[in-house]
């Protein structure tokens, strides 16, 4: 690949330093994955500036505007602190005709939007689990239409934000009281779910018009107790003590039953398309004792550190680090915006 300008545009906390020296584990683990993109380009030749992001676009508009970069390299999940408002920020980048890498708006305006996003499922008759919306402002009523046991989770946020043990309810009054937990903590309306029990699957799909399926990915949530939910909460994601304490990991699947992996790649690929997104996704899954998969969401534009689960699906199908991210360079470049 040719050496590109290449701008990185992150969340303002997060520019990373130049080297690891000086800096705790802590400190690394904040901003590893803008660490790891901003280097690996730089060893591959492009010419690398990172900008930092909080709540104005003008700095963004002044350096492209100045520097002309090939490529942003998008790594913002949110602006001013609002997830669903990082579709903005792409809109602003498609004004002013500048290629990025990542989801487009329309992806990620749908996708972001979980109860939007199941309803578009539902309609494509993908299967998801059944759900209702609680407003925030209005009281917590019945589920009527669903079945306990229950998961309850932000209509909005990601990375597991909002997400424990307790997400799980098995009757009313612990409905309520999560329910008000999102409303009250969180900020966001509540999305509930009937809870599926199974095995967590992960499918990463690179790719605009044609699309690449990387290998499927497992969750696998080692000595947890029994009693126990088996989910994602936000503990099992990201703290790396408690993951240490039960064995928790994530690797390629294996021992899937005959014809769930076809499914998996029909299903996601349906998904990508219903949703309408671009460059990269990941979708989640969970499959159940008796066969069936449920579609939970879908991610558009996941977590690039080095080592995690995209990345490590990546390589899985031969593709390394490094050539990863300039595939999705390219897609970016590719990408078939309207101003084009």
């Amino acid at each position: 690949m040719k050496k590109l300008r290449t701008l990185v545009v992150v969340h303002s906390s997060l520019v990373p330093p130049k080297t690891l020296a000086n800096h705790s584990e802590k400190e690394i683990d904040e901003w590893r994955t803008e660490y790891n993109v901003t280097t690996t380009l730089r060893r591959r030749g492009h010419d690398v500036r990172c900008l930092g992001v909080l709540d104005s676009l003008t700095e963004m508009r002044v350096a492209i505007g100045e520097w002309k970069p090939d490529v942003v390299f998008n790594l913002l999940e949110e602006f001013n602190g609002i997830v669903t408002y990082d579709q903005h920020v792409v809109a602003y980048l498609e004004l002013l005709r500048q290629p990025y890498t990542g989801c487009n708006p329309r992806g990620l305006l749908l996708s972001r939007d979980k109860p939007l996003s199941k309803q578009l499922l539902a309609y494509h008759r993908i299967p998801t689990p059944r759900f209702e919306v609680f407003r925030r402002g209005t009281p917590v009523r019945t589920a009527r239409k669903l079945t306990f046991p229950l998961f309850v989770k932000s209509a909005t946020e990601d990375a597991s934000l909002g997400i424990a043990q307790a997400s799980v309810v098995e009757d009313l009054p612990r409905l309520k009281e999560r329910v008000e937990f999102m409303y009250e903590q969180i900020g966001s309306d509540a999305l509930v779910e009937e809870y599926i029990e199974g095995r967590e699957l992960y499918v990463g799909v690179l790719g605009n018009e044609r699309l690449v399926r990387l290998p499927v990915w497992e969750m696998v949530f080692g000595t947890m107790p029994e009693s126990l939910p088996m989910i994602a909460t936000r503990k099992v994601k990201w703290d790396h003590e408690y993951r240490e304490r039960y064995g928790i990991t994530t690797h390629k699947a294996s021992d899937l039953p005959s014809g769930v992996e076809a499914q998996l790649d029909k299903l996601s690929r349906r998904i990508y398309r219903v949703l309408g997104l671009s460059g990269y996704a990941r979708m989640d899954f969970r499959l159940t004792r008796d066969g069936r998969l449920y579609a939970l969401e879908a991610n558009a534009n996941p977590n690039l550190q080095d080592g995690e689960d995209f990345a490590e699906s990546a390589l899985a199908a031969g593709i390394k680090y490094r050539d990863l991210l300039e595939r999705i360079m390219k897609l970016g470049l590719s990408y078939r915006a309207l101003w084009r």
